[in-house]
């Protein structure tokens, strides 16, 4: 009988060692070795090794048959247009976030609305018992007959119930609750997480289950776990935001069946999530219309365009090097609009601390808020008000020059409907533009031309 060896996993990225090490060879991260025990593998796990289809044979490209990919509404908008349009029977889909960002709850919520339209849900739970989860469901006003629950973390268990059951949709909280017997490790290690989802993955594509697993998160907000997972899985949606905000945000790192651009804005309320269906007019909601240092850009999100509002502050400082500090903005983005505006502007920035925060709690990494960052920083060291009907849009060159951006006409419609009179755009952009509206649109080619405009 062979004996079973013990080895060290790095608990990172999955890298295997015969010593235990203090910092991993291959992700340089510290203190992630694990011991783990190494045995032969049981039949178990090599019928899972086995891949999704052994016994089919190839086929050239041509040969196989089309077929038009079937999607199935969760009974949130929202949701759906982050998924692509909807789920996609047989996907697996991971879902990352902080502690109590809302996972847990947007999952049960959509499982409901997905047995109210007549699919049977299951709901397997390694962190909460079936009557806390009662409890949260008569929270959320979320029962319903065909919303199965089961509290289970033992994985043959689970795949047993899944072959018996055969329901139209599973939800694993949390991967890294479940264990496979067969395996001697820990649940949440490497080798548990990674196996664990290889027999979801062959469960889900065999019976043609839709499944969503609920991922942990490291204190750097990656998932927690191998590298290996995002891989594995269909697509990889994150939950972002502060917990001192109600809103939330659902972003989609990888999708196989959409778009990696779009994004889910929710509302944490008492009962639950709640769709934002204008998130412009929610960010602007609290907009100070005569305080210095405001501004109004259009970002695009996937097919959405979002009116968000810039905030800087530019003050004296009292140290040798001045601060620059940014929330919701990339700061290297921002160290280089600064230098602009010294350089090709004439602003005095040296001497000053600068603090540039997107306010709502959103992050925005494209450059056609450059020109609005940097019309709210001239305003605040000037400390002269902006009109508040006026909407920014362009990316800023080291030059001074101001770029035209992508999908321009639909950031005007936008300021259009939320009653914005003037647009300030790239000149450039203005070629082959088609408006209609109220609406002013105005080309500029520099920011030294858009300074003398709103001033």
């Amino acid at each position: 009988m062979p004996k079973s060896l013990t080895r060290f996993v790095c608990q990172s990225c999955g890298y295997e060692s015969p010593k235990w090490n203090g910092r991993c060879p291959q992700c340089q991260e510290w203190n992630t070795f694990v011991e783990e025990w190494s045995g032969p593998a049981s039949k178990g796990m090599q019928g899972s090794a086995h891949g999704l289809a052994g016994t089919t044979r190839a086929l050239p490209i041509t040969q196989i048959p089309s077929q038009q990919e079937q999607r199935i509404s969760t009974g949130i908008s929202e949701y759906n247009r982050v998924l692509g349009g909807g789920v996609v029977p047989g996907s697996l889909v991971l879902i990352g976030g902080d502690p109590g960002i809302g996972k847990s709850t947007l999952l049960l919520q959509s499982s409901y609305e997905l047995a109210k339209h007549g699919h049977r849900v299951l709901y397997v739970s390694g962190e909460e018992s079936a009557t806390q989860l009662k409890l949260r469901a008569e929270r959320l006003d979320a029962t319903h007959q065909d919303l199965h629950v089961l509290s289970e973390t033992d994985m043959d268990h689970i795949v047993m119930v899944l072959e018996d059951m055969k329901p139209d949709f599973v939800i694993i909280d949390s991967i890294q609750t479940v264990y496979r017997p067969a395996l001697a490790s820990a649940p949440g290690s490497v080798s548990q997480v990674r196996e664990c989802t290889g027999v979801l993955l062959r469960v889900a594509k065999q019976l043609n289950i839709a499944t969503f697993i609920v991922g942990h998160v490291t204190k750097e907000g990656n998932l927690a776990g191998p590298r290996m997972l995002e891989h594995m899985v269909d697509a990889v949606l994150y939950f972002e935001g502060d917990r001192h905000h109600s809103y939330r945000i659902l972003r989609a790192v990888k999708n196989r069946f959409g778009s990696t651009n779009e994004i889910a804005i929710f509302e944490m309320k008492e009962a639950g999530l709640e769709q934002v269906a204008n998130p412009s007019e929610m960010f602007l909601s609290e907009r100070s219309e005569s305080a210095a240092g405001s501004s109004v850009v259009a970002a695009v999100e996937g097919s959405r365009p979002i009116l968000l509002e810039v905030q800087a502050l530019v003050a004296p400082t009292s140290f040798v090097t001045p601060r620059r500090m940014t929330t919701g903005a990339d700061a290297n983005r921002v160290s280089l609009i600064l230098a602009v505006l010294e350089k090709r502007i004439g602003l005095r920035l040296q001497t000053s601390d600068a603090y540039v925060n997107f306010a709502g709690g959103v992050r925005v990494d494209e450059p056609a808020a450059d020109l609005g960052i940097a019309i709210a920083i001239a305003s605040s060291l000037r400390d002269l008000p902006l009109s508040s009907s006026d909407v920014l849009i362009g990316e800023v060159g080291l030059t001074g020059e101001v770029r035209s951006v992508s999908k321009l006409e639909q950031r005007i419609k936008e300021a259009d409907k939320l009653g914005f009179k003037r647009c300030i755009v790239p000149r450039h952009g203005l070629r082959g533009l088609k408006t209609s509206g109220t609406i002013e649109v105005v080309g500029i080619s520099s920011v030294a031309e858009a300074m003398k405009l709103v001033f």
